[in-house]
């Protein structure tokens, strides 16, 4: 083989996106793509001519595949169960181990195949966060019928009770706090209906950073003595886009007043937008769309393991004061707009939100 042909053929390996290994029949490494090297945070360099025993110590389970394969000639694939650490946070992958073969049939190494999972883990974990909220949807809209008839009634008979009492009467406290208190109920019930009801989306072009904007000066505003420092990184290549302008305003709200609620005296927000390019959209029929990124991350308090499971259910709340729908309501306006919603969060560091939308113009 020419060295012109051998460097075509290295050049298409290092440009697929799946991470290439390569061994030689002893079971040293011989080749790392860059898609590898990213994957495994092992530099080709180094690990060229080294036992793949020595550079994956620790990954058993790559380890019995590639002698497997070696010794059998079998190919094995594991989907589910490998995780790297080596680049210093949990990567979920696939992978296949293969026999590198001469044209005569000769065994002359194994090829391992590593092929990152985390964006479809990703999308795995947002179906079930769908699946689970539309089932408690469902309940949550029988129970929300239910209530709202029998709330009328106690709030009228509430009323008719305050006209009859004189003016000065202690008992118009009581009224009034009846009145307050059985709107306050039926607000949430409202909020339950929204969240279950379809809503056609009344879709315009949209200035993401115009909506962005509009809801940080009314917040900067807002602060009072509050000193909180928002910093803002949009990305100007970002078109208009596809979308229902009333409701992605309500999401960024929303997620933006939460980062206000959650950051103390001296807090920093963070708001910033850009352009996927490790995420795309197809449905049949249509072409692949590109995803637009809006990131709303702050430095409050964060949240734990178990909190962060439960973020998208209804009535969960970390406030005093919630009723626990608010993010449900933004799951389902992403949901709707066929976007990701993604967070982040860790106790003591903080707490980051993705809004993934298609870039649909």
């Amino acid at each position: 083989m020419s060295r012109q042909i051998q460097e075509f053929y290295a050049n298409v390996i290092d440009s697929v996106g799946d991470g290439v290994v390569v061994l030689d029949a002893t079971g040293c490494i011989t080749f790392l793509n860059p898609a590898a090297e990213e994957l495994t945070g092992v530099s080709r360099k180094l690990a060229q001519g080294m036992a793949f025993a020595t550079v994956f110590k620790g990954e058993e389970l790559l380890l019995e595949m590639a002698a497997k394969t070696s010794e059998t000639g079998m190919s094995i694939s594991d989907h589910e169960n490998i995780v790297l650490y080596r680049t210093g946070h949990p990567i979920p992958v696939s992978a296949t181990t293969s026999p590198l073969m001469l044209a005569s049939g000769e065994r002359i190494g194994t090829i391992l195949l590593l092929r990152d999972l985390t964006s479809i883990r990703e999308l795995e974990e947002a179906v079930r966060t769908a699946d689970r909220l539309a089932a408690l949807g469902t309940l949550a809209a029988g129970l929300a019928h239910e209530i709202k008839n029998p709330l009328g009634g106690i709030k009228g008979a509430a009323q008719l009770l305050e006209k009859e009492l004189p003016e000065d009467s202690e008992l118009l406290d009581y009224t009034r706090i009846m009145i307050k208190e059985t709107q306050r109920v039926n607000r949430i019930v409202e909020e339950l209906l929204a969240l279950t009801t379809p809503k056609k989306l009344q879709l315009s072009k949209v200035n993401l950073h115009q909506i962005l904007g509009d809801i940080l000066t009314l917040q900067k505003n807002g602060l009072g003595n509050r000193e909180i420092a928002f910093q803002q990184k949009f990305d100007p290549s970002i078109p208009p886009i596809l979308a229902d302008e009333e409701q992605l305003t309500q999401l960024f709200l929303n997620l933006i007043k939460n980062a206000v609620e959650a950051v103390g005296e001296n807090g920093q927000i963070r708001i910033s937008s850009r352009i996927l390019s490790d995420y795309t959209l197809t449905q049949k029929g249509e072409r692949r769309q590109r995803m637009v990124a809006v990131e709303i991350s702050d430095d409050g308090p964060g949240m734990s393991r178990e909190q962060l499971d439960q973020l998208f259910t209804p009535f969960f709340t970390t406030k005093s004061r919630g009723t626990g729908l608010g993010l449900a309501i933004c799951h389902k306006i992403v949901t709707e707009h066929r976007g990701l919603i993604k967070v982040a969060s860790e106790l003591g560091k903080g707490t980051a939100f993705t809004i993934m939308l298609p870039l649909i113009q």
